[in-house]
C-alpha cells in the first residue's frame, strides 16, 4: 500500500472513526484508501460511487443527478482528485444530505473558487485536503 493511502485513511479513521456510513464519489481505479476503511472501520459503512464503475463492488451513480438512496444518513463523501467541473456537485450533495466533505486534491490543484471561502485547507502529513464540516 502506499504511504500516500495509509495517511490519507489514517485521517478519515482519526476524523471520521465514529461514522455510520462514509462514501467515496468519483472512485475510479483508486480502491487502496477504500480497502484501508473497510478494514479499519468494520462497523461502518464504506460505499464507493462512480459513474463508470471499474468493478462491481462500485456502486454505478452520476452526482450531478444523484440517487438519494445511496446517500441518505452519510456522515462524510469525500473524494480523490475530483475535477474541478465536478467539485460543485460534491458540494451540493453535502449541502442535501448534510454531511461533511473531503476533498484530496491533485498536489497543485485549487479547489473551485466558488467554494474556497467555505471549505478548509489542512495539511496532513504534507498532504493537503479540502474539508469542510456541516
Amino acid at each position: 500500500m502506499s504511504k500516500i493511502w495509509e495517511n490519507f485513511s489514517e485521517y478519515i479513521i482519526q476524523n471520521y472513526g465514529h461514522s455510520n456510513k462514509i462514501i467515496e464519489v468519483g472512485v475510479g481505479k483508486i480502491l487502496e484508501p477504500s480497502t484501508i476503511l473497510k478494514q479499519k472501520l468494520p462497523q461502518t459503512t464504506i460505499k464507493l460511487v462512480d459513474i463508470n464503475p471499474y468493478n462491481e463492488t462500485i456502486i454505478q451513480d452520476d452526482i450531478t443527478k444523484p440517487t438519494s438512496k445511496i446517500y441518505e444518513n452519510a456522515d462524510l463523501i469525500y473524494s480523490i482528485r475530483p475535477p474541478e467541473e465536478l467539485q460543485p456537485d460534491i458540494f451540493k450533495l453535502s449541502e442535501k444530505f448534510n454531511c461533511d466533505i473531503l476533498i484530496k486534491p491533485l498536489f497543485t490543484e485549487e479547489i473551485n473558487y466558488k467554494y474556497q471561502n467555505k471549505i478548509k485547507l489542512v495539511n496532513y502529513k504534507k498532504m493537503a485536503l479540502y474539508i469542510l464540516k456541516k
